[in-house]
């Protein structure tokens, strides 16, 4: 359920202004917004020289319409420059923060290359695992060499002989490779 089925539409701005909300209608592919596909627009402009930002949303109309969205890349015919702008977000009402829009700038890969993707892969990762932290959840840690079980438990206690008999704990163990 990552694609959607909602009008897409994106805003592209400039040093030498914006192209306004265009919808993205026409992508090379048969079906557009498909999970884990690749669509290509053709938008006409002004040459807007060097790009800074984009505002990318959709309408929220048609079933399924939340979207995952990984990046977008705009190729600038007149320069042949890229110009990357990571989300790696969801524009969907029931998902995320709840937004349908996202205000994206551009990446320099030539100054952090892979540093925003690594970035939003660790937020994406701690949104998955912060449950774990949560105030009231056990944690325990099996450790194989002693075969027991460390437990750091709400109030702040940690067992470090822990408890070789209870295997399944009270919310969460992870694995422990000494």
């Amino acid at each position: 359920n990552a694609g959607t089925e909602a009008d897409v539409y994106i805003s592209v701005y400039g040093e030498r202004g914006d192209t306004g909300s265009r919808q993205l209608l026409r992508s090379q592919k048969p079906k557009k917004f498909l999970k884990g596909q690749t669509d290509i627009f053709a938008v006409e402009a002004v040459h807007l020289g060097h790009l800074y930002k984009i505002v990318i949303g959709h309408n929220g109309l048609g079933s399924g319409n939340g979207w995952f969205l990984d990046k977008i890349v705009i190729k600038d015919p007149v320069t042949d420059l890229d110009y990357t702008f990571l989300c790696h977000r969801w524009l969907d009402q029931g998902q995320d923060d709840g937004n349908i829009a996202r205000e994206l700038t551009v990446t320099d890969a030539r100054m952090f290359p892979g540093r925003q993707e690594l970035e939003l892969k660790r937020e994406e990762t701690w949104a998955a695992e912060k449950w774990k932290f949560q105030k009231g959840n056990t944690l325990q840690f099996y450790n194989r060499l002693t075969h027991g079980f460390i437990c750091l438990s709400p109030d702040s206690r940690v067992d470090a002989l822990g408890d070789k008999k209870n295997k399944y704990g009270k919310v969460f163990f992870m694995w422990m490779y000494a």
